[in-house]
């Protein structure tokens, strides 16, 4: 089960964290894999431990913001592989502030990346799944996207588009074997959440690290290997019949949390 065998996944904001997580494990159970990130550095770090292993995985530095780079990169994709069956568009980026303190090109700098990064990768990579005779579409959403997070405005808008495009897709290529989900995680212990509290809160790391914690019913922040296994359903012949979903990924966080 949960065999990825003769895919090809295209993963966006592959370098680190669940990007890299889920790159490998797909790569783990068949698919080729290629990594998309402006880190070229740690795509091809990734890239290589993949193959590494005994993986088939190929670095593609590309800037999700910008259009015309995606089309390229897709286009190579199936050039070089002849299809693509799987796109996980998990690139993103965070801001922290409440809709006064955030600046307009603060906004904009986000909406770039996580809003407008998951639209450029549908337009360009849903062409190709569809000449593939359909595939699966995975979105990185949010809990931010379902509730309310203090000073997390501009991400929080971020992702609730990225809620609905998840539903958009799922209802307009149904008949046409596309599947499109969306999973929601809360915290997850990536190297960006590690940056994120050294930069925003020096001094206090353990502290604050510990506050994330505590926020979860279940006593911890997610793994991002743990991530990487809803993924792989989502994106396996075994979810056949799941579409148009939106996966909490919260420890508690969202329903049990008081």
């Amino acid at each position: 089960m949960f065999r990825l065998d003769g895919k090809v996944a295209a993963v966006t904001g592959a370098a680190k964290g669940m990007g890299a997580a889920i790159a490998t494990t797909f790569a783990e159970a068949g698919a080729q894999v290629f990594l998309l990130d402006v880190d070229e550095e740690g795509i091809a770090e990734t890239a290589a431990a993949i193959t590494g292993a005994g993986g088939e995985a190929t670095a593609l530095p590309c800037n999700v913001a910008d259009q015309v780079q995606v089309e390229a990169v897709y286009a190579d994709i199936a050039d070089r592989a002849g299809q693509l069956s799987l796109l996980v568009n998990n690139a993103g980026i965070a801001h922290i502030g409440t809709a006064v303190e955030t600046s307009e090109d603060d906004f904009d700098r986000v909406f770039a990346v996580n809003g407008k990064g998951v639209y450029n990768c549908l337009k360009a990579g849903i062409p190709h799944l569809l000449a593939a005779g359909g595939g699966a579409i995975l979105n990185m959403g949010s809990a931010a996207s379902i509730r309310g997070v203090p000073e997390r405005f501009a991400y929080s808008m971020s992702k609730g588009a990225v809620l609905s495009m998840t539903y958009s897709v799922a209802m307009d290529y149904i008949d046409q074997n596309i599947r499109c989900n969306a999973i929601a995680p809360s915290r997850v212990h990536t190297p960006f959440v590690d940056g994120f509290i050294r930069e925003h809160y020096p001094g206090r790391e353990e502290e604050v690290f510990s506050q994330l914690e505590k926020k979860h019913p279940i006593g911890r922040l997610a793994a991002p290997r743990e991530v990487a296994a809803l993924a792989l359903y989502l994106c396996s012949d075994e979810a056949g019949f799941v579409t148009g979903c939106l996966y909490p990924f919260d420890g508690g966080y969202l329903y049990l949390k008081p």
